[in-house]
């Protein structure tokens, strides 16, 4: 006996809008199981973390703060997905865009004039476009899979800051710490209100939410993306090239998450360190595909997996649960989505054989 998945003739619409919810609802279940063997009340302990931190002001300002490069990330991410392009890699051009754009403040603390800001944001595009480039050339050129590439990528940029922020980028009158000098004035990423510390990177992942949706309804390279990604075969019969959309999805994903990167450096941090991101760069692959890989839903599932950030760290004050736990949310999500459409579109199909009767075939 073994077990096969077979491939549904027919989708449910349906079931696959309410998909996401679904693994949302199983999340909060096994959730409230995990906090009830921890030894916490469940409800209390989801309240905690789903209720608590929308109740004030300052902490929906914190919430933009970390749905932001969420959603820059996962947008990015879904037009790669969507071409078939697994870029996993995204920590890695988050923080090399972090990196590139931290060049002229910290390199030029002296400098003082409007542009510093709007070049910093250039350069930190650049620097994510440039490094998602990597496996993109590695793929195209020697036909290497990206998704170990782009991966193995992460852990050379984490080092690449760890380096830089303990020795030519130290800061000779930071008490021996490793980190930067602040950023001067100027390039600091203005708030967008007077109530709260949210800043313009909130309305940088909305305006990309939404072009890319844009983009991917109306555009005729939204079209070659989904075909592409559908059918490779199919895309070249259109006259379009795979080869050129693994360098446009690529590029693409990875300047929005150096975008994300410098965004966060400069508009919540304020000085290169050597952590930057808690996993932004993994977690936005959750909010791709939580949102159904479509830049508007994207917007909501960022809202979502942020919220798991700030409860976590809501957890920890009010009821001592490590911020682990938050890791752990994150993954039920991703294996409750990943679970509920491999079922949708397949069914477990049981196959029995007789073992003498195939050794006889043989």
């Amino acid at each position: 006996m073994r077990i096969e998945l077979e491939k549904r003739p027919r989708v449910s619409l349906l079931f696959s809008v309410l998909s996401p919810l679904l693994a949302l609802v199983l999340t909060l279940v096994f959730g409230a199981i995990m906090f009830w063997l921890l030894g916490k009340s469940p409800l209390n302990a989801l309240y905690v973390y789903f209720v608590e931190p929308l109740l004030e002001v300052w902490s929906l300002h914190e919430l933009a703060i970390k749905a932001a490069p969420l959603i820059l990330i996962g947008v990015g991410l879904a037009v790669c997905y969507r071409s078939n392009n697994w870029n996993i890699g995204a920590e890695g051009q988050f923080t090399i865009g972090a990196i590139a754009g931290s060049i002229l403040p910290v390199l030029y603390p002296q400098w003082h004039s409007w542009i510093i800001l709007p070049l910093m944001l250039v350069m930190g595009m650049a620097g994510g476009a440039l490094y998602a480039g990597i496996p993109a050339l590695l793929k195209t050129r020697f036909n290497t899979n990206e998704i170990l590439t782009s991966l193995m990528l992460v852990y050379i940029a984490q080092l690449f800051l760890d380096w830089l922020v303990r020795g030519p980028w130290r800061d000779p009158q930071g008490y021996n710490f490793p980190q930067t000098k602040s950023f001067q004035v100027e390039a600091v990423l203005p708030e967008m209100l007077a109530s709260g510390r949210a800043h313009w990177a909130f309305v940088f992942a909305i305006v990309a939410a939404v072009a890319l949706w844009f983009m991917m309804r109306f555009m005729l390279k939204g079209f070659e993306v989904s075909v592409l990604g559908q059918s490779e075969r199919a895309g070249r019969f259109a006259g379009f090239s795979a080869r050129r959309m693994v360098w446009f999805a690529m590029l693409l994903s990875g300047a929005l998450a150096g975008l994300a990167g410098i965004s966060e450096v400069s508009g919540s941090i304020g000085h290169v360190q050597p952590s930057i991101s808690p996993g932004y760069g993994f977690t936005a692959i959750i909010v791709a595909f939580l949102g159904r890989l479509n830049p508007l839903g994207i917007v909501a599932s960022g809202l979502v997996l942020a919220l798991t950030y700030l409860g976590g760290e809501a957890a920890q004050l009010s009821i001592g649960i490590s911020d682990k736990v938050s890791r752990v949310f994150q993954g039920l999500l991703l294996f409750f989505v990943l679970s509920c459409d491999t079922l949708i579109h397949y069914r477990i199909k049981l196959v029995f054989s007789d073992v003498r009767t195939v050794e006889a075939k043989g």
